[in-house]
């Protein structure tokens, strides 16, 4: 209860953080880079849209999970990872629902915290897209080939990183620097890196949730033990 009131003071500020940050954008560039900026940011969202159908939609369906239930499960985690940026702040409530899911407790002690680290699947299509609109804005053509080692890189990469927002900049930092691509555009990028970070976390969240419940389905334990009653008093509030 302390961590997420203090979750919230920082919420309460954020607005003048994200404020800030895009003045001083539009105060070094101009109003023209906004448009750029838009269409990046409706890329990573419409990327997402296509991750969570084309992907994270067939898993749930072939591990033949109760689809609306599930979603009725997620909605809160993936709620507040939205709306606060923050993976680790949802990690509590999503252990929670996910036990009342039907997750047996074990398992979702283990495969969640493991997810969080290794399984960052919004996380690395972030960095793929920032690194493609890096090099476009400084001019940068990059062939096929170096595309496809800067995806590999990501994928590595991104692995163990913070669930906290903005952690991911550091590793798009690194990368570029190991491509040679300037670093100027990431100052572009965090004048929406906050609207960014609320779409990718939410992306984790969802995609570490449905690996446990997968996970419990092929362990054939799915919906075998009931949420103990400190998880049924927590749902219940």
């Amino acid at each position: 209860e302390t961590m997420f009131k203090f979750t919230n003071i920082v919420m309460l500020f954020a607005p003048i953080g994200v404020a800030g940050a895009m003045a001083y954008t539009v105060g070094t560039m101009g109003f023209g880079v906004m448009a750029n900026l838009a269409k990046l940011l409706v890329t990573l969202y419409a990327a997402l849209i296509v991750f969570v159908l084309c992907v994270l939609l067939p898993v749930a369906l072939i591990a033949r999970l109760p689809i609306k239930r599930f979603i009725k499960a997620v909605a809160e985690p993936v709620t507040i990872a939205f709306a606060t940026a923050s993976s680790e702040s949802a990690l509590p409530r999503a252990m929670e629902c996910m036990e009342a899911f039907g997750v047996p407790r074990q398992v979702v002690a283990f495969v969640l915290p493991t997810g969080y680290s290794f399984n960052l699947d919004g996380s690395t299509l972030y960095l793929s897209l920032a690194c493609i609109f890096v090099a476009q804005a400084a001019g940068i053509q990059l062939t096929l080939g170096q595309q496809l080692i800067m995806v590999f890189t990501l994928m590595l990469t991104s692995k163990g990183v913070a669930g906290v927002p903005r952690a991911v900049l550091v590793i798009l930092l690194g990368t570029l620097d190991s491509f040679h691509l300037p670093a100027w555009p990431v100052l572009l990028i965090l004048g929406i890196d906050q609207f960014m970070d609320m779409a990718r976390t939410a992306t984790n969240v969802l995609g570490n949730c449905l690996a446990s419940a997968v996970v419990a389905r092929w362990e054939g334990e799915l919906g075998t033990e009931t949420p103990s009653p400190a998880v049924a008093d927590a749902m219940a509030q």
